[in-house]
């Protein structure tokens, strides 16, 4: 998977066709066609400007395809991002109410997929 592979699984992920995506990032169309197609490789400035725009990516995973672990945990999250649930399993249920044998608590759940996209669930409060 290239670069270009990634720049469209952004795209994907936030819904966006090559206009709207040279828009949100601030380049011109005809540099994001030329990247995607694979005509050019991004430009110092085009990945800077991505970056901006979506600082949930990183240069790293947009580069190579991997992401650290630091950087995962570091992502920042926005509040749109997060979803609170109710959950019915007895198990995750003592947790929540700070119960069980390990009085540890829940206070986020990270689900990832394999689209490079995840959700944020926080528990229900009290």
């Amino acid at each position: 998977m290239e670069v270009k592979d990634r720049l469209r699984m952004i795209m994907d992920s936030h819904k966006l066709n090559a206009g709207s995506f040279a828009d949100r990032i601030g380049v011109q169309r005809s540099n994001v066609s030329h990247v995607l197609s694979g005509r050019n490789k991004p430009s110092f400035d085009f990945v800077e400007k991505l970056l901006i725009a979506f600082p949930r990516v990183s240069a790293e995973w947009l580069f190579t395809g991997k992401q650290s672990k630091k950087e995962v945990d570091e992502m920042p999250v926005a509040s749109s991002d997060v979803k609170t649930v109710k959950v019915n399993d007895p198990v995750l249920s003592k947790f929540q109410e700070g119960g069980g044998s390990s009085q540890k608590k829940i206070v986020k759940t990270l689900v990832f997929y394999a689209d490079f996209t995840f959700d944020v669930f926080l528990p229900n409060e009290k």
